[in-house]
C-alpha cells in the first residue's frame, strides 16, 4: 500500500477557518487608516496652534501689548518671523493672542494651506465673527458651521475681553 503524503479535507476546513477568522478581525484595522489619519492631521493642527500661540503669546508680553484689546485698525501686532515684506510676518492681537481672524493674522502665525474655499487648499477655514473664533477642517470634509455641521475640525477661539488664556477645541468623531 502506497503511503499519501498531502492535507486531508478537515485540515484544510480548519486553516480556512482561522484565515477568515483572521481576516474579519484585522480588515478594519485596515478599513479605517483614512479616517484615522485624517484625525491625527487635525490633531496636529491643534497642536501646531497652540505651538504658534505660545509663541505669539511669548513676544506680546515681550512688547508689553498683553492687556491690550484687539481694534479695527492700529490695534497691537507683533511681528513673526523674518522677511523684507512686514504686512506678512505681523499678527493682529488681542488681549496678546492671535485675533480669530485668517488675513493679518492666523495666515502669518500659521504656516499651513488653508483657504476659504476652493479644492486646492488643504485646509478650508470658516471665520464666525459672533463667537469670534475660527475653524479650520480638511479638504473634503462638511464645514462645522453648516447645516449639518461635520464633527472633523480644530476651532480656535479668542473673545477675550481681558487678560488671559484663549481656547482650541478640536473635534474628530467624524473624520
Amino acid at each position: 500500500m502506497k503511503k499519501q503524503n498531502g492535507f486531508t479535507l478537515i485540515e484544510l476546513v480548519v486553516v480556512i477557518i482561522i484565515l477568515g477568522i483572521l481576516a474579519v478581525t484585522a480588515a478594519p484595522k485596515f478599513i479605517n487608516l483614512q479616517s484615522d489619519a485624517r484625525a491625527s492631521t487635525v490633531s496636529g493642527l491643534e497642536a501646531a496652534i497652540k505651538g504658534a500661540d505660545s509663541l505669539v503669546h511669548s513676544k506680546s508680553l515681550i512688547a508689553g501689548n498683553e492687556t491690550t484689546a484687539a481694534k479695527e485698525t492700529d490695534g497691537p501686532t507683533v511681528k513673526v518671523g523674518s522677511g523684507a515684506t512686514t504686512a506678512l510676518n505681523t499678527v493682529a492681537l488681542n488681549y496678546g493672542h492671535a485675533t480669530a481672524v485668517w488675513t493679518g493674522s492666523l495666515a502669518n502665525m500659521l504656516d499651513i494651506n488653508a483657504a476659504a474655499s476652493g479644492t486646492t487648499a488643504e485646509w478650508l477655514y470658516v471665520e464666525d465673527g459672533d463667537t469670534k473664533s475660527i475653524y479650520f477642517y480638511p479638504q473634503g470634509q462638511i464645514s462645522p458651521k453648516a447645516d449639518t455641521a461635520g464633527t472633523c475640525y480644530v476651532q480656535y477661539v479668542n473673545a477675550l475681553a481681558a487678560y488671559g488664556p484663549i481656547t482650541v477645541n478640536k473635534v474628530v468623531t467624524g473624520c
